[in-house]
């Protein structure tokens, strides 16, 4: 960046954010400040103590900024920002999922639903879970308990007796009116009650109505009761957190070595422990002293804290809470660094498991560095990072499909996956298909100026190495590597051969090469993909073909039609007035249905 010090100049000293540029005018930094001009100017002293900020420093063409009323705004808005446009030089915390929760419907017959993503008006929502098994596990435990049903709308509408779910008691079989509406919302309302930690109340309404039952001599009903309290102890014993004085609350813990920084998260809601998640964040360094900071403003972006947060470290409490407050107002969040008692105990917990989180990490990165320095050795390029690895999969020429699989940064970087559908080619023909494939990619690269990989891998021989050859001539392509992994005798793993675009030969890998191993993960991982993508194509024609040439069939009543019945042939061997028992379908189109397959 020319002229800093008369940009500098420029500066205002009110809070904001900064947004750093490259060259090609993307953001590669945001931050919040105080003080915009004194935080922008310390980047700019001659004495930066990290590698990677004076890195980042180096690749600064403009400097933007934007100010704010307070510093709290500005770290609403820095935090937005990271969200968008995810910079390369900002810790960042997030993961690709949204958090998991568990829904209860707004039907008239509530149901229970693993939700991620959206939430809409009318349904309620209870979370969030670390993690999709924990869902899972509570969607169990309030069928066991509550007999709450979990089918969907296709099946409840459709059936005409209960069935294994209210067999083995797990469902009240609302669908054929074993339960009216009114016991039907009592039991959703005592089911809420559990999920909001108050188990006590629960146990005494149900107490109650046993009671009643057995005075109006209604035994059955009143055994049915006391089944529930049973279970609901039981459950107690095993999920409640006997020592924690919360009903909801999330317990934070650091822990660093040799240059890994991980934080452990766990979650208590309704006074049940639902279990740990960890964090690794991206683009860390050891100068970052105000990790929980961060860690508390993206994790909480988008919900609500729960009541009560356990942190240990140093950072600026009265930030945070002012954070809070403008983000989720009249919201009471109470922030704890000084924990004593339970909340101390378990705070210490989850130190150890970050600690064992960050030690295990570690371990598996030295495993995957040594793996790669085995591969240069191996194919003799000291520089190589980023690898590419394509594959092609059909079944007898028909629904061919490509892949493309990325190995970058010491792992597989599945957001870059690409399938290619390929098109236009004499079935079967494989050389024309990675022709097709290898040519869509190198233009992406050229056109697009996409991140060029190190090398390119490709499952076959000697055949589509020569046709990537030709392509790389054709575009001039240079600075990239070619290597095919031709399979060895009887297609046997271990025995595979490498051929190189310079026609030097390697085979007979020691089983025991690392490199090698890396190589075969890569590939494999490549035929996964497209053979994933191959079957979905497949699964799709086959399912649909027919039924989307039936007039008057869209997707929905496919769909219906299909879960109905079970899949294709189930639709084929149906009455008419078994197809007008589908939702959607009158008498009309059940006849056009049966006269199309008879």
């Amino acid at each position: 960046m020319e002229n800093v010090k008369d940009f500098l100049k420029t500066l205002p000293t009110h809070p904001g954010i900064y947004r750093m540029l490259d060259k090609q005018e993307k953001v590669i930094y945001v931050g919040k400040a105080k003080n915009i001009k004194k935080r922008v100017a310390s980047y700019f002293n001659k004495n930066l103590a990290s590698p990677r900020t004076r890195l980042m420093v180096s690749h600064i063409a403009n400097i933007q900024f934007t100010v704010t009323n307070t510093e709290a705004e500005a770290l609403i808005l820095e935090n937005n920002l990271i969200k968008d446009l995810m910079p390369r030089y900002n810790v960042i915390f997030r993961d690709d999922k949204s958090y998991p929760y568990l829904m209860m419907t707004a039907h008239k017959f509530p149901m229970l639903r693993f939700h991620r993503g959206l939430q809409k008006k009318g349904n309620r929502y209870f979370g969030p879970f670390p993690n999709s098994n924990a869902v899972r596990e509570s969607i169990q435990l309030l069928q066991k308990v509550f007999l709450l049903r979990n089918c969907e709308d296709s099946v409840f509408s459709n059936r005409t007796r209960p069935c294994l779910q209210h067999q083995i008691k797990r469902c009240t079989a609302p669908c054929v009116g074993l339960i009216n509406e009114n016991q039907y919302a009592q039991d959703c309302r005592q089911a809420e009650l559990f999920l909001q930690g108050k188990d006590n109340e629960v146990v005494e309404q149900m107490t109650v109505a046993m009671n009643v039952a057995a005075e109006n001599q209604e035994y059955e009903r009143a055994v049915v009761f006391r089944d529930r309290i049973q279970s609901l102890r039981q459950v107690r014993l095993k999920q409640f957190v006997s020592d924690f004085s919360e009903n909801d609350a999330d317990i934070i813990a650091f822990a660093e070595e040799e240059g890994l920084a991980c934080i452990n998260l766990v979650m208590i809601r309704g006074g049940r422990h639902l279990g740990d998640k960890t964090f690794f964040p991206k683009n860390h360094l050891t100068d970052d002293s105000n990790l929980i900071e961060i860690f508390l403003c993206q994790h909480y972006m988008d919900h609500l804290p729960p009541p009560v947060i356990v942190a240990e470290g140093v950072f600026d409490q009265e930030l945070i809470k002012a954070f809070f407050n403008l983000q989720f107002s009249k919201q009471k969040i109470k922030i704890i660094t000084k924990a004593s008692g339970d909340k101390r105990m378990w705070l210490k917990m989850a130190k150890r498991n970050a600690m064992i989180n960050v030690r295990q990490k570690n371990l598996l990165e030295t495993g995957k560095t040594n793996k790669l320095d085995s591969l240069k050795a191996l194919i003799n390029m000291p520089n190589v990072n980023r690898i590419e690895c394509f594959d092609i999969s059909h079944t007898m020429g028909k629904q061919t499909v490509a892949s493309c699989v990325v190995y970058d940064d010491l792992a597989m970087q599945g957001k870059e996956y690409r399938r290619f559908n390929i098109n236009n080619i004499t079935p079967g023909d494989d050389y024309a298909a990675m022709r097709q494939v290898l040519e869509r990619r190198i233009k992406r690269i050229v056109n697009e100026e996409q991140t060029k990989p190190d090398l390119m891998l490709i499952d076959g021989g000697k055949g589509q190495l020569k046709m990537a050859i030709e392509i790389f001539d054709e575009y001039n392509i240079v600075g990239i590597r070619l290597i095919s992994i031709a399979k060895g005798e009887n297609r046997k793993s271990g025995l595979e051969t490498l051929i190189f675009d310079d026609g030097e030969i390697i085979s007979d890998i020691p089983n025991n090469n690392l490199g090698f191993h890396l190589l075969q993960y890569i590939r494999d991982e490549a035929h996964r993909f497209a053979i994933t993508g191959h079957r979905q194509k497949r699964a799709k024609v086959n399912l649909s073909s027919t039924l989307e040439q039936i007039e008057g069939i869209g997707p929905k009543k496919r769909k219906s039609l299909l879960v109905y019945f079970g899949g294709l042939e189930g639709v084929k061997n149906a009455s008419i007035e078994e197809l007008t028992q589908v939702t959607g379908i009158d008498l009309k189109l059940a006849e056009i249905v049966y006269n199309f397959y008879h």
